[in-house]
């Protein structure tokens, strides 16, 4: 299939309501005909492992169907697998004044994953103490509008990467659109922290992170579509 005609068909899909809406930590028999795999089975912490560590640390635990960072010094965790382009969902659930993210593209060369990885911030937007809210990319893409529920509620970031192509959606609702390693990308790190950090968004395949950012929070229905 053609780039172009490929990535119209992920765009359309992306913003598609789930046919025959699954269980939680599941796929619909039309997820996993289109490729999608879970990323999280809702028991174990499988396919997982914190930043240069083997293992996940006892900070991370499952509770009820929920991944969950649940005490001090659990530490980011991120996917034994890597990824190129793909399609994520995921759900997450916020604490009051909480702060947490998802990267991509991470790998373990610097000392922390947001060096190497770019981050769709995930935050309680009332009281979370950064300026940053959830769903922006980190310091580089802004939306125009608020979608997010409340802390203490369920929320759910769509994020698409492709070599031609980027979105993000919160809650069905499209926040902005990114090509990562284009000139309008390296004009906004460029202005960003990250400009000091030569190897940040530079790869084209890594790991997907979750962030512990020293703040209990929730995820459910972790759930990827490579499009290598």
């Amino acid at each position: 299939m053609h780039r172009r005609m490929l990535l119209a068909v992920v765009v359309c899909f992306a913003m598609t309501p789930r046919l025959g809406a699954a269980e939680p930590n599941s796929l619909t028999p039309e997820e996993q005909k289109a490729g999608w795999k879970l990323l999280f089975d809702g028991r174990t912490t499988d396919g997982w492992r914190n930043f240069k560590r083997r293992d996940v640390s006892p900070g991370w635990k499952v509770e009820d169907g929920t991944l969950v960072r649940a005490t001090n010094g659990a530490g980011d965790i991120m996917t034994a697998e890597q990824f190129g382009g793909f399609e994520l969902v995921l759900e997450y659930k916020i604490s009051p004044g909480g702060n947490s993210g998802l990267m991509f593209h991470v790998t373990e060369e610097a000392d922390t994953p947001w060096k190497t990885g770019p981050e769709v911030q995930i935050l309680d937007n009332a009281a979370g103490h950064d300026a940053n809210k959830a769903g922006w990319l980190y310091q580089l893409y802004v939306p125009e509008n608020d979608a997010t529920k409340p802390a203490g509620e369920w929320n759910e970031i769509r994020l698409l990467v492709a070599p031609e192509q980027g979105a993000t959606w919160v809650n069905g609702v499209k926040y902005y659109d990114f090509v990562k390693g284009s000139d309008d990308w390296d004009a906004r790190v460029a202005k960003s922290k990250f400009a000091k950090m030569p190897l940040f968004g530079k790869a084209t395949k890594g790991h997907i992170c979750l962030q512990d950012h020293g703040n209990p929070v929730a995820f459910r229905n972790i759930r990827i579509r490579p499009l290598d």
